[in-house]
């Protein structure tokens, strides 16, 4: 797989976690705009991952996207969590969170 072939199976991942960032953005301020930005990358992750699809088989393009999605949120996850303990302090449930969020992640790739 040459780095263009890469880039192609990475970016459908990449673009769901951003709509999926966009409806939190929703869900917190609300707005017609945000929600339709988020349709938007919606619309464009699934074109862009039934090109994957036809270009390399599809259990090939499904696995890989969970894979890259997996390490996506968790990265979210240990990046939010860092930042909230740098500004309230070191909590209990975001430790514990930060753990089972690692726990979880390691556990899917073993399989």
């Amino acid at each position: 797989m040459n780095g263009a072939g890469f880039l192609w199976l990475a970016a459908p991942p990449v673009v769901f976690v951003a709509a999926n960032g966009v409806l939190h953005a929703y869900a917190q301020a609300g707005g017609v705009w945000v929600l339709a930005g988020a349709l938007a990358l919606f619309c464009v992750g699934n074109t862009l991952m039934v090109q994957v699809m036809r270009g390399s088989g599809l259990g090939l393009a499904i696995s890989l996207s969970a894979v890259f999605q997996l390490l996506a949120i968790t990265l979210m996850a240990g990046l939010i969590s860092f930042m909230t303990a740098i500004r309230r302090g070191p909590s209990i449930t975001g430790i514990t969170m930060s753990v089972m969020t690692a726990a979880i992640s390691s556990a899917c790739h073993r399989k």
